[in-house]
């Protein structure tokens, strides 16, 4: 339906891609990102308010003149402090890089309220369109939800591009009927020992080898006490201590990540972390302070959302590169936020651009995508709207 029209404004799109990508910015400050998608949705003719519930939030909207449903669309703006090493013509040089594609989900989303806005008789109802800052952080989507952006909103959908599953063949879609991301929870804690002469162990409590105990015994949460078919995750990404080679220190830190599909398992790890680091602690005469701050929940898909979406895209792609997701990624989302209010789907549509050879991961300093694959996005995300306002 939206075919040829996709492929009239192919170029422009890859063209305010690649404008993004040279600005790229972090968290929620974001102001030339957000200018420069302002400054879009002014030439578009598209009405929108900036600052909603965040400073540089966007909330666009398209009315049809008829009655109906909403859907909401959502894309992400915000960047990462990687220093890029893609090479392209178009790279970033100030020390940040669109290392996950959102440079991409902005840059479609703004193609698909192109085509719907000249396209108004193709449904009724309402499209709202949010431009979110602070994805990497988890800290965009909360306030934009709390700010009222799904009041009277039907149906949310987002969309992820890139290499974000090993499911995930190039110009792929694919999406769950259910759990298809992990929440993004985050711990701290403090070991306290008693510090010493590294000579005289015996005079101390050293907490680097408590500590050591604890990182280990963890994982015995996720191998002995989770169900073997159950997702979890505990990772530390952080151990630090001491201040000499030949000191005890007085303390040992750690912060890490937990990471599962249910809301049940997730307290279940906050529990448990705190439980085994306090009795291996305890045992070895050491103190613990625990901290566990639950963050963006796990993505969750309206499973009726999911297969109307599914249809919408076998009835645009060869149905063989449109499949349901068989095992949920770890990675999280704050888009989690979206569905937890309203009912929806988050769609991966797989576009990675070989750099040297070789496809490189999100996050990485090489993480290029395939713009080729935009037309597809767009697209996609297009006739879903008009498919499940039109129902």
């Amino acid at each position: 339906m939206f075919k040829e029209q996709v492929r009239e404004i192919e170029q422009e799109v890859i063209g305010w891609r690649r404008d993004l990508h040279q600005i790229p910015e972090l968290g929620n400050e974001l102001p030339q990102t957000s200018a420069y998608i302002c400054g879009v949705l002014t030439e578009l003719g598209i009405p929108f308010e900036k600052g909603i519930g965040i400073e540089f939030g966007i909330l666009g909207e398209i009315d049809s003149g008829k009655p109906g449903k909403t859907v909401a669309l959502r894309a992400d703006m915000d960047a990462l402090k990687v220093i890029e090493e893609t090479s392209l013509d178009f790279a970033s040089t100030n020390g940040c890089m669109h290392a996950c594609g959102h440079d991409g989900h902005s840059s479609i989303l703004l193609g698909v309220a192109k085509i719907l806005n000249e396209n108004k008789d193709a449904f009724t109802g309402r499209v709202r369109l949010l431009f979110q800052p602070g994805e990497e952080i988890a800290a965009g989507a909360k306030p934009m939800v709390e700010a009222g952006v799904l009041e009277g909103v039907d149906y949310i959908l987002g969309l992820h591009i890139g290499n974000i599953s090993e499911e995930l063949k190039p110009g792929m879609v694919m999406l769950s009927t259910g759990p298809m991301m992990a929440c993004l929870d985050n711990f701290q804690m403090k070991v306290k020992g008693v510090g010493a002469h590294g000579a005289y162990p015996h005079q101390g409590i050293d907490p680097v080898v408590v500590t050591s105990h604890i990182i280990i015994g963890l994982q015995e949460i996720i191998s002995r006490e989770l169900n073997p078919v159950e997702p979890g995750v505990i990772t530390i990404g952080q151990f630090t201590s001491g201040s000499a080679y030949n000191i005890i220190p007085d303390y040992a830190e750690l912060q890490g990540t937990a990471r599962a599909m249910t809301n049940e398992t997730r307290q279940y790890l906050a529990r448990r972390i705190g439980e085994v680091a306090e009795g291996i602690a305890r045992g070895f005469r050491c103190e613990v302070e625990y901290n566990y701050n639950f963050a963006a929940p796990p993505v969750v898909n309206d499973e009726e959302v999911a297969h109307k979406v599914v249809a919408s895209a076998r009835n645009i792609m060869n149905h063989e590169m449109v499949q349901y997701l068989k095992n949920p990624t770890m990675i999280g989302e704050d888009f989690s936020y979206y569905l937890e209010r309203v009912p929806g789907a988050f769609i991966f549509l797989g576009n990675p651009l070989p750099i040297d050879g070789v496809i490189y991961p999100h996050h990485n300093s090489k993480f290029a995508l395939d713009e080729g694959e935009f037309k597809t996005g767009i697209e996609l995300l297009t006739q879903a709207t008009v498919d499940l306002l039109n129902e």
